[in-house]
């Protein structure tokens, strides 16, 4: 993508980036897990991290990345599990709770932006 860049010019290329591991962290605010860092000074998520060893910089979090919305039904339906009442809830693979309110569930779903240089 980035030699993609290069040929037309341009001099960086922004990316949406989902981060792998944040589903284990789903309470975590992305603002939050961004930040975190290993010891050697890298990214803690491994794929935030390969763009961060590529050179790339974090210049903003997505906080609507990918919006969600469905039915309770069509929730259970997908997910396997129950929503019995009105409230935040964890589902596997999900970054952020499902939220529910008047028989709805609503995912809205941050991704991170990040900067790579491009050399001509």
């Amino acid at each position: 993508m980035t030699k993609l860049a290069a040929a037309h010019g341009l001099d960086s290329l922004i990316a949406p980036v989902r981060p792998t591991w944040k589903e284990r962290y789903p309470l975590t605010p992305i603002e939050r897990y961004v930040e975190w860092r290993r010891e050697d000074g890298y990214l803690y998520d491994p794929w935030l991290r390969t763009h961060e060893r590529l050179g790339a910089e974090v210049l903003a979090i997505a906080p609507e990345s990918m919006v969600v919305t469905g039915t309770r039904d069509e929730w259970e339906e997908w997910t396997g599990l129950q929503f019995p009442e009105p409230g935040d809830y964890v589902v596997p693979g999900a970054l952020a709770p499902v939220r529910f309110e008047d028989g709805t569930g609503t995912y809205v779903e941050p991704n991170v932006w990040m900067r790579h240089p491009v050399e001509f």
